[in-house]
C-alpha cells in the first residue's frame, strides 16, 4: 500500500497503513454479518448486481443468463444514461447494469464517477444480495500477470486520489478487503491479486508509484469506486476483472486494449459465469 511522505510521516506510515487495512478487513467482516441477517442467515443468495463500465463487456453476459433490458428505465433518475438488464437464472435473480453511453460524445461512461453513481442508485433501488463488478483491466508481468487471465481481487485502492496530509492520505488511497470467498476460490480457477483504480487508461509516473505501493497486479478504472458504495450501503462486493493488456509491457496501453477487448471478454465472460454458476444456491457464508 501507498505510504505517507517521509516528510510527513516518517517511520509511522506502515503501522498506520496496517492498522487501516485492519480496520477495513473488520468493516468487510461487519457487512457480511449484517447483510447474512437481513438474508435469513443461512438462507441461499437470490439477487445479484452486476456492475460493468462497457457494453462490450455487458453483451455476452446478458445472453448468457438470457436477460432482458428494462424498456421504460423507471428504476433510474429521468435522463440519466443507465441501463438495466434483468432476469432470472437457476435460481437466482440478476440485475446486470452498465453506466450506457455519454449523452454527449457517445462513448462509454467509464470511470468511478459513473460506476460509483450507478452502484449507488442500484442497490438503492434493487437491494442485492451481493454485488459483482464485473470488467476488464490492466496487469502487471512483474506480478506474474498475463492476457486473458482473470483475477478475483483480495483488496482494492485508489493510485490517483493523492492527498499528502495524515490521514487525509489513507481515504485518498481508499484500501479496503473485498468479500472473502475462500470456497469460491478453491472451485473456480481464477487468480489473486490486488486491484488498484484510477481514471486513466494510461499510467503517469505518480501513478505508477502509487500502484506500486498499492501493491497491485492489476489495474482498472471503476473496481475500487464500487467497491466503496458497496461497503457505504453495507452490501457484500467482489470483482471480477480479465486482464486485457500488459502494463508494463512493450505495447502501447490503448492499442493492446483495442487488440485484446473482444477475445478477452469472452474469457470474463466465462469466469463470470463460472462464479454465478457457484454461488446459486449458497448463502454469503458458503462463499
Amino acid at each position: 500500500m501507498m505510504a505517507l511522505p517521509e516528510e510527513i510521516a516518517g517511520e509511522a506510515a506502515p503501522d498506520a497503513m496496517a492498522a487501516a487495512e485492519e480496520e477495513a478487513a473488520v468493516a468487510v467482516k461487519s457487512v457480511a454479518e449484517e447483510t447474512s441477517g437481513k438474508t435469513g442467515g443461512d438462507r441461499p443468495i437470490s439477487t445479484i448486481l452486476i456492475v460493468i463500465a462497457m457494453q462490450t463487456e455487458a453483451l455476452p453476459l446478458v445472453a448468457k443468463f438470457g436477460l432482458t433490458e428494462d424498456a421504460d428505465g423507471s428504476v433510474f433518475p429521468k435522463g440519466v444514461p443507465w441501463v438495466r438488464y434483468h432476469g432470472a437464472y437457476k435460481g437466482l435473480h440478476i440485475d446486470l447494469v452498465w453506466p450506457g453511453k455519454d449523452i454527449i460524445l457517445g462513448v462509454d461512461s467509464v470511470g468511478t464517477v459513473s460506476s460509483a453513481l450507478l452502484t449507488f442508485a442500484s442497490i438503492q433501488a434493487l437491494k442485492p444480495d451481493l454485488v459483482i463488478n464485473a470488467g476488464t483491466a490492466g496487469g502487471f508481468k512483474a506480478k506474474g500477470a498475463c492476457i486473458r487471465d482473470v483475477y478475483l481481487p483480495s483488496h482494492v485502492a485508489f493510485h490517483d486520489r493523492r492527498i499528502p496530509i495524515p490521514v487525509f492520505d489513507l481515504y485518498g488511497i481508499g484500501s479496503r478487503q473485498t468479500f472473502s470467498t475462500p470456497n469460491l476460490l478453491k472451485e473456480v480457477n481464477l487468480k489473486v491479486g490486488r486491484l488498484s483504480t484510477g481514471n486513466s487508461l494510461d499510467m503517469s509516473p505518480q501513478d505508477e508509484a502509487s500502484i506500486l505501493a498499492n501493491d497491485a497486479t492489476i489495474k482498472d478504472m471503476e473496481g475500487a469506486a464500487v467497491a466503496y458504495v458497496a461497503d457505504l450501503l453495507s452490501v457484500p462486493a467482489i470483482c471480477v476483472k480479465a486482464v486485457t493488456d500488459i502494463v508494463d509491457g512493450d505495447k502501447p496501453t490503448a492499442e493492446e486494449f483495442m487488440q485484446n477487448l473482444i477475445a478477452v471478454t469472452a474469457a470474463l465472460d466465462q469466469a463470470v459465469t463460472e462464479v454465478v454458476d457457484f454461488i446459486n444456491g449458497k448463502s454469503l457464508y458458503e462463499l
